[in-house]
């Protein structure tokens, strides 16, 4: 009787090989668990070469933030927006009380005003206030108070300069030396309230000075203390019931829009039989109508 035997032992090449196959193995775990595969040898992270090529990527970086950084350029702190502001490193509330402060349509004309308006500290105030701009007439009124300001020794007879004497007080006759023989009043601004004069045809009521662009109120308040409406000027009104388009729209108060209403109304109506109507025009400005009828009649 034969008795059966798995074939696996009856070969003995395979029987070999799996005896050789687990010897290696038993070998293989014995390295890896008894010998130290690392390196005897450290690297040398402080040599000289590693040194500079960590302060050439610490430059990029620092060149890389200045350029991520907003660039300023010379502003009128006066026209500050909340966007500039923020940009600026303004507060909120620093912006706010400057926005306040131009809602009065009063005017910043140096750092101080600046300083006392917002109240901003004065490490900020040093960053950015070498950047602001202010008007021509502004540095020139400032440069000519730190003139007045002279210290003379008692050895030395004092120095008076010739004081010029306005030619009138008349605000219609005035030249600009005159206008410029008011305190804040420089060539720029003693220009434009000429050139304004022009366009009126001459100011027929004070409030009109306040018009001037650039001319704070303070300084329009000084004006009109040297100078008044003596003779008003002779304006030749246009009858708003004739007129053209264009004889209208030459009123220096009346924009196009005001006056295709204004023509709109007259064809409505097909006559004024006053001026005063013009009042029952939709959105008309009133806060203007004194001005406006200087220059329109109704006939």
């Amino acid at each position: 009787m034969k008795i059966f035997k798995p074939h696996f032992w009856y070969n003995k090449r395979q029987r070999n090989g799996v005896f050789f196959l687990l010897a290696v193995i038993v070998v293989l775990q014995f390295i890896y668990a008894f010998v130290d595969f690392s390196s005897e040898d450290e690297q040398n992270t402080t040599t000289d070469e590693l040194i500079a090529f960590q302060y050439q990527i610490d430059s990029l970086k620092q060149i890389e933030l200045e350029n991520r950084k907003p660039k300023l350029f010379p502003f009128n702190p006066n026209y500050i927006t909340d966007f500039k502001g923020y940009q600026l490193g303004m507060s909120a509330e620093e912006i706010d009380r400057l926005h306040n402060y131009r809602k009065q349509n009063k005017w910043i004309n140096s750092v101080k005003d600046f300083k006392e308006v917002t109240k901003i500290s004065d490490s900020l105030l040093a960053i950015i206030s070498p950047y602001f701009k202010f008007p021509d007439w502004v540095v020139k009124r400032q440069n000519q108070k730190k003139n007045k300001v002279t210290k003379t020794s008692s050895s030395e007879k004092p120095i008076y300069s010739k004081v010029y004497k306005t030619s009138t007080n008349d605000i219609n006759k005035a030249t600009q030396q005159d206008f410029e023989t008011v305190s804040g009043v420089g060539e720029v601004l003693a220009t434009r309230i000429i050139k304004y004069r022009n366009k009126l045809q001459g100011y027929s009521l004070s409030s009109q000075l306040y018009e001037v662009w650039g001319l704070s109120k303070e300084t329009a308040n000084e004006v009109l203390e040297t100078f008044k409406i003596v003779d008003k000027p002779i304006i030749a009104k246009v009858n708003v019931n004739t007129a053209t388009f264009k004889e209208v729209l030459k009123n220096p108060y009346i924009d196009y829009e005001l006056c295709k209403k204004i023509f709109e109304y007259r064809d409505e109506v097909a006559e004024l039989q006053n001026i005063s109507e013009l009042r029952n025009i939709k959105d008309f400005p009133l806060d203007k109508y004194d001005r406006i009828v200087i220059y329109l009649e109704a006939k």
